[in-house]
C-alpha cells in the first residue's frame, strides 16, 4: 500500500510539471539533460569527466528549453574554473583577431640557442664593462650568429646576475626615507564583456602600502591620467618624490604641470629596463596573480569596488616578505601590533571569501 501511494505521488508530480509552465518541452529537455549527464559521469576516469564537443552541444541546446529555476538543479558539471578559463580564452581570441595574425602552422623553437646564452653570460662575466652591442658584435665576429643588441640584453636580463656591490640604487635609497617616495604605473585588464580598462596603481615604496587605484575605460591621455592620479590619491598627503617609467603619457605638459602644482619631484626609471622599477611592477603582478586571475568584473564601477576591497586586505591583513616579522603595510607605519596566542584566534574572510586571515578571537 505504501509503494502504491508513493508511485501515485510521483505520477501526480510529473503530471503537474508536464501541464505547468514550460510544458512538455521543459520536462523532456530536463530528462534528456539528466540522462546525458549520467552517461558522461559514468565514464571511467580518474579525474573530472572530459566533455567532448558533442556533449557540450547537446547540453547547451537542451538547456534552452528548461526553465531557469530547474536549470540550477540540473547544472552539476560546470565549475568556476571552467568559466574563468573560458573568459581567458575569449581575451586571447579577441587580441589575436585585433592583431590580424593568422597562424597556419605550429611555431618553431623560440629564443636564442643555449650556446649563444652561455657565450653572452661568459662574455659579460669576463668583461663587466662591455655593453650589449659590443657583446653582439663579438658573437657575430666569432661565430657568425645573426644577433642584435636587444637579444643580448634579454639574455643578460634573464640569465645574468652581477655580483652585488656599489650600494643601493637611488630608488631604493629614496624609498627607505619614510613617506617620501611613491611609485606609480598603469596596467590593463579585461571585463567579462571583453571591454578594456586601464588601472592606475599608486603605492608607498617605504611601507609597500597601496595608496589607491583609479580606473578608466579605453586608452588614457594627458588629462585622464591627471584625473586618475587625483582619484587614486584622494585623501592622502602628496609625497616628495613620485617614481614613474618612461611611458609617453608621463611626458604630457598637463601631467608635468600637475606635479609642479603638487610640489612633487618626478623620479624616472632606467629606460627599457623594467627591473629598475621593481616594487610597483611586482605589486601589479601580485594583484593579477592573487586576485584578478581568480575573479571577473562587469564594468568600471564593479572593478573599482573589487580593487578597493583588495587594497584594504593588502594594506591591513596581508603579510609581506619585505619584513622579517611578516608585518602588513599599515603595521609598518604604526610599528606593528601585539601578537595573539595561537589558541585564541578566529578566521576573517576578505574579498568575498577569496582570502582568509587569522584574528584575535
Amino acid at each position: 500500500m505504501t509503494i502504491f501511494i508513493r508511485q501515485t505521488i510521483f505520477f501526480l508530480a510529473a503530471l503537474i510539471q508536464h501541464l505547468g509552465r514550460g510544458g512538455a518541452r521543459s520536462a523532456a529537455s530536463e530528462i534528456a539533460i539528466l540522462k546525458h549527464q549520467l552517461i558522461v559521469v559514468a565514464r571511467q576516469h580518474k579525474r573530472a569527466p572530459r566533455l567532448t564537443p558533442g556533449d557540450r552541444f547537446a547540453l547547451a541546446f537542451a538547456s534552452l528549453f528548461v526553465s531557469p529555476r530547474r536549470l540550477e538543479r540540473a547544472a552539476i558539471i560546470l565549475k568556476p574554473s571552467t568559466l574563468l578559463a573560458f573568459h581567458k580564452a575569449l581575451i586571447r581570441r579577441k587580441y589575436s583577431i585585433l592583431s590580424g595574425k593568422k597562424q597556419t602552422s605550429r611555431p618553431g623553437p623560440k629564443g636564442p640557442s643555449q650556446e649563444l646564452v652561455a657565450f653572452a653570460i661568459a662574455m659579460k662575466k669576463q668583461n663587466p664593462r662591455f655593453g650589449c652591442g659590443k657583446i653582439a658584435l663579438a658573437a657575430v665576429r666569432a661565430f657568425g650568429y645573426a644577433v642584435d643588441a636587444d637579444t643580448v640584453r634579454r639574455i643578460l636580463q634573464k640569465h645574468y646576475k652581477p655580483d652585488p656591490g656599489g650600494g643601493p640604487s637611488w630608488l631604493t635609497f629614496l624609498g627607505h626615507s619614510k613617506d617620501s617616495l611613491w611609485s606609480l604605473d598603469l596596467f590593463r585588464c579585461e571585463s567579462l564583456l571583453l571591454q578594456s580598462y586601464w588601472v592606475m596603481l599608486v603605492m608607498d615604496q617605504f611601507s609597500r602600502k597601496i595608496i589607491g587605484f583609479a580606473v578608466c575605460q579605453g586608452a588614457p591621455d594627458g588629462p585622464t591620467i591627471c584625473w586618475m592620479l587625483g582619484r587614486a590619491t584622494a585623501g592622502s598627503a602628496a609625497p616628495k618624490y613620485l617614481s614613474t617609467d618612461h611611458d609617453p603619457l608621463f611626458t604630457y605638459h598637463q601631467w608635468e604641470a600637475n606635479l609642479r602644482v603638487l610640489g612633487v619631484e618626478a623620479v624616472k626609471s632606467v629606460p627599457y629596463t623594467p627591473t629598475s622599477h621593481p616594487f610597483v611592477e611586482r605589486l601589479i603582478g601580485t594583484v593579477r596573480r592573487e586576485y584578478l586571475d581568480h575573479t571577473l568584473f562587469w564594468g568600471q564601477a564593479d572593478l573599482e569596488r573589487k580593487l578597493q576591497e583588495y587594497a584594504v586586505y593588502y594594506n591591513e591583513h596581508r603579510v609581506h616578505y619585505a619584513h622579517s616579522d611578516g608585518r602588513t603595510p599599515c603595521e609598518t607605519i604604526t610599528n606593528g601590533v601585539a601578537p595573539t596566542p595561537i589558541k585564541q584566534i578566529a578566521w576573517k574572510p576578505h574579498c568575498r571569501g577569496l582570502f582568509v586571515t587569522p584574528i584575535a578571537a
